[in-house]
């Protein structure tokens, strides 16, 4: 069962390239079908202008390949601040209310971590502190005042152009509230016997006049959101984890390299099979990997079952049955026995950067089930 269950992502991956040269009917149901495997609701839209580029914490996550800083948490998602109308209540630099629209976020995900990174600017020398609050219900004009609740406090030391702070607090509650998401306030206090140098670098929280977009877009806050949707949440509640390639397995990709016979390609085995974005036509949306190296497994299993092939003790016995009385039980199948994940950076519907962990996308040993 749990075979059948693992490759699901790898078939549907064979059946959507095969489907891109057949009718139209078929390349769709196909491409559903995929989409829903990889927790998408709906291919995200063509465009019809460029996409913002990626943010370069974003890239480095993804060129790091190693696990998000969260833990459990198989999905990242980087978000800038949305201008409001509110925006003009904070002219200063050392005050100002910063709103991020999660609201598209998919309601099975759960966040494990949060924070926004803010730059300063460069030859910082002075001490500053920053204050990071959930607006939990906004003041009225005159009336009355926010409530505010602290998510983190932050010492800004001299020399630092890069501070993060926490706001997994705001960001749980925005996803289990969304409509009472009202932003975070962030307050920056001067500390210490310098406390009264004008001079002091502010930390950036608005753009500025003189910048263009590529410099604003390096420069501005950042939140990056790490959670965790219920595909992965479930493999892990039931212990599963990645099967990845071990030296078990490379000793008997080894042993069949030496001892390959002239009928071994008929034997079950890992055969190649390229997935390109740009042939099912999702170059669009997918900024990395290009394509990638599914595989597939194909073979014969035959009777005696080869230690090479991974057989369980089931997979000999119905093998044996086979070859006393073949139209008892057919013989065993050749299935992927172990797999391992890939990482896709994606712009998603409203052209937010997502970084997905996808379990089970990438053949790595066959074997007869």
């Amino acid at each position: 069962m749990r075979g059948a269950c693992a490759c699901a992502v790898v078939c549907a991956l064979v059946a959507l390239c095969a489907a891109a040269g057949l009718d139209e009917a078929t390349r769709v149901a196909a491409e559903k079908q995929l989409l829903a495997l990889l927790g998408l609701p709906r291919r995200p839209p063509p465009r019809s202008r460029p996409p913002p580029p990626v943010p370069r914490a974003m890239r480095v996550l993804y060129d790091a390949r190693a696990a998000f800083p969260a833990a459990a948490a198989n999905t990242a998602r980087s978000f800038h601040h949305t201008p409001t109308e509110l925006d003009d209540r904070f002219p200063g630099e050392h005050r100002f209310r910063l709103f991020f629209n999660i609201s598209g976020i998919p309601g099975d995900e759960i966040a494990r971590g949060a924070d926004i990174t803010f730059q300063r600017s460069k030859g910082a020398t002075g001490f500053q502190r920053l204050l990071l609050y959930d607006v939990v219900q906004p003041g009225r004009r005159g009336r009355t005042e926010p409530i505010l609740r602290l998510l983190d406090s932050v010492p800004l030391r001299p020399a630092e152009n890069t501070v993060s702070a926490d706001a997994l607090g705001a960001a749980r509650r925005w996803l289990q509230e969304p409509k009472n998401n009202h932003g975070l306030l962030v307050r920056v206090l001067e500390e210490g016997a310098n406390s009264s140098d004008a001079r002091l670098p502010h930390v950036r929280v608005r753009r500025r006049v003189t910048e263009n977009d590529e410099e604003w877009h390096a420069a501005q806050p950042l939140l990056m959101l790490y959670s965790e949707d219920s595909r992965a949440r479930a493999a892990r509640e039931r212990g599963e984890t990645l099967l990845t390639r071990n030296k078990r397995a490379t000793t008997r990709k080894g042993h069949r390299a030496h001892h390959r016979r002239k009928e071994a390609r008929e034997i079950c085995q890992r055969r190649p099979l390229f997935v390109d974005f740009a042939d099912v036509g999702w170059s669009d949306w997918i900024v990395a990997p290009h394509g990638y190296d599914a595989y597939y497994c194909q073979g014969d299993c035959p009777f005696p079952l080869a230690d090479h092939l991974n057989g369980t003790n089931h997979a000999i016995v119905q093998t044996l049955v086979n070859s006393v009385n073949p139209a008892a039980v057919p013989k065993a199948c050749c299935v992927p026995t172990q797999l391992s994940s890939i990482s896709m950076l994606y712009m998603d519907e409203v052209n937010n950067v997502v970084l997905k962990n996808y379990q089970d996308m990438m053949v790595v040993g066959c074997g007869c089930r």
